[in-house]
């Protein structure tokens, strides 16, 4: 494929690949064009939202056809879903929807935040610790991307009930941060299928303005592995198609998001350390006439508890998948847990081994417990509670940043010239939305580069 891999005629540019198109990549690749001449890789296809009427995969459902989370590829290429090994028998209760975790992410431009719900939750205080100053990236961030909080008028009226039950409970929500032009929103419910009118922000806005300025971006191009000469990368081997080539590069920012970073760095001979960390999300739902809880904002606000967080949120992947959720969607509600995991896993090109460990599920177990106080109090049994599938969708922890590392932002086990910018670089879980971390770290990475190379 000739042109390809173009990059600047000057050849005093030094040339930089990002890999990966996501929170991180799209922010690394905009933040260093210009002073480098950026070529962005891919491996997934331009993004475009989930375009079928919802009617149709729910009538699917019905005839027993939709089974398996992983068969989401097929209607939505954009969605990866895969098992991850050793955990059929995780959750709080083995065999009622919570055998076996699937782990989600986004493929195509834009990485997961296409798919994710649009919060903006700054989660910084673990790299606080370690002497990270991120106060900076946080605050060009707000400056760059319309945030708000203000959109209590699209939540529905079992939304305000659960709000004002928390309130009442002691728990303290609060309305999520969202990135986006919110004034706008059509309270679709589609924000994790891809938002079709372009209210919500994702990250192929800086892809776009990388773009403008200059950079490169090549889509279904696999990176496979780092090339290496007198100790610093001179390239990337990527594979189009079945073609294989090498890219030469001065500079190469490894932002593939935490479960192909991983794979990348491997097979470059840079290993990671076996914290993967994943998020588990377990949601608990209930027959609830008239909820329409499936055409509203997502996580409109969110409870914090030690470990984990709540937050209304209707599970599309367990409505299709799990033949447990068995009301039409409009009359399901449900509360999601999101839960800070361990760090204890690993991945590998095709495998994800990944378990909760007991305290894992003793948080998940108490979780399940307040959901069920909180829709007692809705008026729901106890008994007429399902719960979801045990799916996750924000994985990391691989390669974490330590405190030796604060000023660096850089493994002296890496060539000089080779960086991450995603959340493989986080330390622990954090159990909460992480792209506007991933986002402001990603910067300080970049600021990083352009005032040391």
């Amino acid at each position: 494929m000739p042109g390809l891999f173009s990059f600047s005629g000057d050849p005093a540019v030094k040339k930089a690949i990002v890999i990966g198109s996501g929170a991180g990549g799209a922010t690394a690749a905009r933040e260093l064009q210009g002073t480098y001449d950026v070529t962005i890789l891919e491996a997934g296809r331009e993004f475009r939202p989930f375009a079928l009427n919802l009617k149709i995969p729910e009538n699917l459902k019905k005839t027993g056809l939709l089974f398996d989370a992983r068969e989401i590829s097929l209607l939505f290429p954009t969605m990866k879903v895969r098992r991850a090994s050793g955990s059929r028998n995780d959750g709080p209760s083995p065999g009622s929807g919570t055998s076996g975790m699937m782990v989600v992410c986004g493929i195509g431009t834009g990485g997961t935040t296409t798919i994710a719900t649009g919060n903006a939750v700054r989660l910084d205080h673990d790299f606080r610790r370690m002497g990270i100053d991120l106060d900076d990236p946080f605050a060009e961030l707000a400056k760059e991307i319309p945030i708000t909080a203000e959109h209590r008028n699209l939540w529905r009226p079992p939304t305000v009930k659960l709000f004002d039950i928390a309130e009442t409970m002691g728990l303290n929500p609060r309305p999520t941060p969202k990135m986006g032009h919110y004034r706008n929103c059509r309270n679709c419910g589609r924000c994790v299928l891809g938002c079709p009118f372009g209210i919500k922000w994702d990250s192929r806005v800086f892809l776009r303005e990388a773009v403008a300025r200059g950079a490169h971006l090549v889509t279904k191009a696999k990176a496979e592995r780092l090339e290496f000469h007198r100790g610093r990368a001179n390239g990337v081997i990527v594979r189009t198609g079945l073609r294989r080539r090498i890219v030469p590069a001065d500079l190469v920012v490894v932002a593939a998001g935490g479960l192909s970073t991983p794979v990348i760095m491997k097979n470059s001979g840079l290993e990671g350390v076996p914290r993967l960390f994943v998020d588990p999300v377990l949601c608990v739902a209930a027959p609830y006439p008239d909820a329409r809880q499936n055409t509203e904002l997502p996580m409109p606000f969110i409870v914090e508890r030690d470990g984990y967080i709540l937050s209304p949120y209707f599970d599309h992947l367990s409505f299709f998948f799990n033949r447990e959720w068995k009301s039409p969607a409009r009359n399901i509600l449900s509360l999601m847990i999101k839960l800070a995991d361990s760090n204890s896993g690993t991945v590998e090109d095709r495998t994800i081994h990944k378990i909760l460990t007991p305290d894992d599920k003793q948080k998940l177990s108490e979780a399940v417990d307040l959901c069920a106080e909180i829709f007692g109090r809705l008026g729901i049994r106890r008994e007429a509670l399902i719960l979801g599938t045990l799916n996750a969708g924000h994985p990391g922890g691989m390669f974490p940043l330590s405190a030796a590392e604060a000023q660096t932002l850089h493994s002296d086990h890496w060539p000089e010239n080779v960086f991450i910018a995603d959340a493989s670089l986080f330390p622990v879980s954090l159990g909460r939305p992480p792209i506007l971390t991933i986002m402001a770290l990603a910067k300080a990475v970049a600021r990083r580069i352009i005032t040391t190379l």
